[in-house]
């Protein structure tokens, strides 16, 4: 057996290359490790999915294999969205779950999502998971665990639809970039009630017309221009695993999830007045005074989904969301971050408006950039905005937010850099009340990182 290599196991995850850095055999010693931690805190269920990656069989197959090694019952969901893996642990009370995905990384990669104790595992965690590997400590006098597949889609779709109720029928052009949200989403909004256009929802680990990733704008493209020429209200689409939404009005605008946060934390404040409300610090500043007036306590938190989970379970926020597409509703819902879910709880408040374009487009909005990236090495990030956060100067910034890197913020809008904690880039988002302060922002951080690393190549 080759070398685990310690590099897969990331912020959130574990994600490697297949057949390079993550093989079926490692997967094996990663899903017997996940039993041994299971089985340490009292749990022998553990349920396993897959999305739609080539590799996903073969992974599934030995993944199975190393739980029941290491002394876990394996519940087989098989094709499932990441959300479908985590609502089984609540429908069948079992609190564990690993989910074979790549999420929206390129095609020769697949990864590892974990669950256990109902904690979406991050950071510390998963090093646990590491180690626990590296010491071979999958204890002694195990019992193989059994196995058994259970199609969980009945009963997510009888939950959903049981929830969600549009005031009346929609019709909808959806987009899963050949994503396994494809397999399900049709489906779920034909029974909520929908006209349902399918774009791109043939489950094909190829990937063979655009990348799963709505956040990144021109992964919309395809959604946006048959919305201009077709009769959809709006346009919903999906990444690679079900996680996240994207949504596109019907003129084509990107409806960018923080300005989505708006309609669902105005929805939930309604029901329960006095609500936390959470989002990271790459979202609008506008979502502050959107929660403030409506009776809300907003909170800025980290960037990551399990950062989120974690801190929702800590302070009993009822809702949260984060611009990649990520949104968490504990309201109705489990906490989790579901996609499918999520275009249905939009689509329930947009069936309510007499004008839904004029209610999309009278949400607040600013001058503002997509998240942005720089490249660089492994390792790169992190020291750069270390040095950063000693020696940057913001004379005149109204605060300076040190959470999750640096959030600069403005009377006129805000800056942010801060280092990714899944891949070796520097992320970027800027926001001004118009173009000029927005400008103005972009050099002030532009003199800062060329200062600090004059080989880089700014994206602004």
């Amino acid at each position: 057996m080759g070398k685990l290599p310690p590099e897969i196991f990331k912020a959130y995850d574990i994600r490697g290359i297949v057949g390079l850095t993550l093989t079926a055999e490692f997967v094996g010693l990663i899903g017997r490790a996940v039993a041994s931690q299971a089985r340490s805190q009292g749990y022998g269920d553990i349920v396993v999915g897959r999305d739609g990656r080539l590799s996903g069989p073969a992974f599934s197959q030995a993944l199975a294999e190393g739980i029941r090694d290491g002394g876990g019952n394996v519940i087989d969901l098989g094709l499932v969205t990441t959300p479908m893996a985590y609502f089984a642990t609540h429908q069948l009370g079992g609190a564990c779950a690993v989910m074979l995905t790549g999420s929206h990384n390129p095609p020769e990669y697949n990864g590892l999502k974990v669950v256990i104790a109902g904690s979406a595992l991050s950071g510390e965690a998963i090093q646990g998971l590491r180690r626990r590997i590296e010491a071979a400590n999958f204890g002694t006098r195990i019992v193989r665990g059994a196995y058994q597949q259970y199609d969980i889609y009945p009963e997510y779709l009888a939950r959903i639809v049981g929830d969600v109720k549009l005031a009346r029928p929609m019709k909808v052009l959806l987009d899963a970039g050949n994503g396994v949200a494809g397999a399900y989403a049709p489906a779920l909004f034909r029974a909520l009630g929908c006209e349902v256009e399918a774009l791109f929802c043939e489950v094909d680990g190829h990937f063979p017309n655009h990348h799963p990733d709505p956040s990144v704008p021109e992964n919309l493209s395809d959604l946006a221009g048959r919305l201009r020429s077709g009769d959809a209200e709006i346009g919903l689409g999906f990444d690679g695993d079900g996680d996240r939404l994207g949504v596109v009005a019907r003129n084509g605008a990107i409806l960018f999830p923080d300005r989505q946060l708006m309609l669902f934390a105005a929805d939930v404040l309604e029901r329960n007045p006095g609500a936390l409300i959470l989002y990271d610090v790459k979202s609008t500043r506008n979502l502050h005074a959107w929660i403030t007036e409506r009776g809300g306590r907003p909170m800025i938190w980290k960037s990551g989904h399990s950062l989120m989970k974690a801190k929702m379970r800590e302070t009993g926020a009822l809702l949260a969301g984060e611009l990649s597409g990520h949104v968490f509703f504990q309201e109705r819902w489990y906490g989790f971050d579901d996609g499918l879910y999520t275009g249905a709880r939009l689509l329930e408040i947009l069936s309510r408006q007499p004008d839904l374009d004029a209610c999309l487009h009278a949400l607040p909005d600013t001058v503002n950039t997509p998240e942005l990236q720089i490249r660089m090495q492994e390792g790169e990030p992190q020291a750069l905005m270390a040095g950063l956060l000693k020696t940057a100067d913001f004379t005149g910034a109204r605060e300076v937010m040190t959470l999750d890197g640096l959030r600069v913020e403005y009377d006129d809008g805000f800056g942010l850099v801060r280092a990714s904690n899944t891949t070796p880039v520097l992320t970027l988002r800027f926001e001004g009340d118009d173009t000029a302060a927005l400008r103005r922002i972009q050099e002030l951080f532009r003199h800062l990182l060329l200062a600090a690393a004059p080989a880089a190549q700014l994206p602004f």
